[in-house]
């Protein structure tokens, strides 16, 4: 069997790319494991919403009854945000299993969303914030799979830098490492999710949608499969200053580390107990920065279309 057997493309997905329109992939971790019921469903729609508003197909991706589905129904799409954590973190690693288990929903993560993706044809992807360098990495080796995607797919990935949890310093390294392109969006520093800054400086910025594609176009003519993460600071008036949310981050981590949980389950429980301890202040957050992030996916994609 080839890759291409196992992909199900919804018709308005399919009908765009054999036109040449522009299509935008999304994830579906953070409908089943990033946010609570219902306000999982509703982001995912406004989310999907957001794309066509901009001229863009949007693909949420997924693997259901033994298939990679690009492109899910509103039926689908509920089903997942409904089950949540009844529903698989689906990365690349765990592709195979899922698809030879049909009965096993699975919600794809960046990693696996950016393969799927590739092999549908699709170029931009926007997500909320990448994988990386877990904190104490160097004891536990917790490395997203989402970090070595990017030197397979051929995908720009458009994010709030990647999430506040991880130690954000090795993953900025981590991605120079692999010489992976990161590109800031109207900003000259590494956005830390829930902030607009991280102090971290970043090599490249860059202010106009057309020569971020001129940059994409260059760098897929050289490597097909050369990965890019754009790097889309999180609006200014969403955003959770990093002097307040970082306490309450390293408090989150300690109570999971005294929990024993580690793994696929780490970050869903950061991400809930953040959500508990502000009050809903980096939900809101996170759901504002995904909007974002798809506005200028859409964007992207169209300009790449053209």
């Amino acid at each position: 069997m080839k890759p291409h057997d196992f992909l199900t493309i919804a018709p308005e997905v399919h009908e765009a790319l054999r036109s040449g329109q522009p299509v935008v992939a999304l994830e579906s971790t953070i409908v089943a494991h990033g946010m609570p019921w219902p306000q999982n469903l509703e982001t995912a729609l406004e989310v999907q919403e957001t794309v066509r508003s901009g001229g863009a197909v949007p693909a949420t991706i997924a693997v259901q009854g033994g298939r990679l589905k690009v492109g899910l129904s509103a039926s689908e799409l509920e089903l997942l945000a409904r089950e949540g954590r009844g529903v698989g973190k689906v990365s690349r690693r765990d592709i195979s299993l899922f698809l030879a288990r049909p009965q096993l929903p699975g919600a794809t993560t960046v990693a696996s969303t950016m393969m799927v993706a590739s092999l549908a044809g699709i170029r931009v992807f926007a997500t909320g914030g990448i994988g990386g360098v877990h904190r104490g990495a160097e004891l536990s080796w917790d490395v997203s799979a989402d970090l070595m995607e990017f030197t397979r797919s051929g995908v720009a990935v458009v994010s709030a830098g990647a999430k506040a949890i991880l130690d954000l310093p090795a993953t900025l390294e981590y991605l120079e490492t692999l010489g992976v392109p990161v590109l800031g969006y109207r900003t000259s520093e590494f956005p830390a999710f829930y902030s607009r800054s991280s102090g971290l400086p970043l090599e490249w910025r860059i202010d106009e949608v057309s020569e971020l594609a001129d940059v994409l176009g260059r760098l897929w003519s050289l490597d097909p499969h050369a990965g890019a993460l754009i790097a889309n600071p999180i609006p200014e008036e969403s955003e959770i200053p990093a002097d307040l949310i970082e306490p309450v981050i390293r408090e989150s981590i300690r109570e999971a580390s005294s929990s024993g949980i580690r793994g696929k389950a780490l970050t869903p429980f950061l991400l809930a107990r953040l959500a508990e301890v502000t009050q809903g202040s980096s939900l809101n957050a996170n759901v504002a920065l995904v909007k974002n992030n798809a506005r200028l996916g859409a964007l992207l994609a169209a300009r790449l279309a053209t």
